[in-house]
């Protein structure tokens, strides 16, 4: 159990960097944020790369299964930080992915 509380954190912590890192080049690069912004969103992208790396899955398991992380932090942050409220289909198709991440990362082989 701990092993997948870990997991589950680095999956947070790569999302929280890559969607930070995306969010700061996009102010910067569209919303004339200064390149301060930018840089910090480019080292959060570079963070985001590392992270995964301490996954004791193999790459593509890893990846894939952050997919589905990363969709339910997306959804989390544009309710957060651009006041967007996930409606049901955001929840349910969330869920799913949760599921697939469940079933790819920590079932039984």
């Amino acid at each position: 159990m701990l092993g997948i509380a870990r997991s589950l954190l680095l999956f947070v912590a790569a999302g929280a960097c890559e969607i930070g890192g995306g969010y700061f080049v996009w102010q910067w690069w569209r919303a004339g944020a200064s390149w301060a912004v930018g840089l910090a969103g480019a080292a959060l992208l570079v963070v985001y790369g590392v992270v995964p790396t301490y996954q004791p899955a193999h790459f593509g398991r890893a990846y894939a299964a952050y997919g589905g992380v990363f969709v339910v932090l997306a959804v989390l942050w544009g309710w957060a930080v651009d006041g967007i409220a996930p409606d049901r289909f955001d929840v349910a198709g969330g869920a799913l992915c949760l599921l697939g991440v469940a079933v790819i990362m920590y079932w039984p082989r």
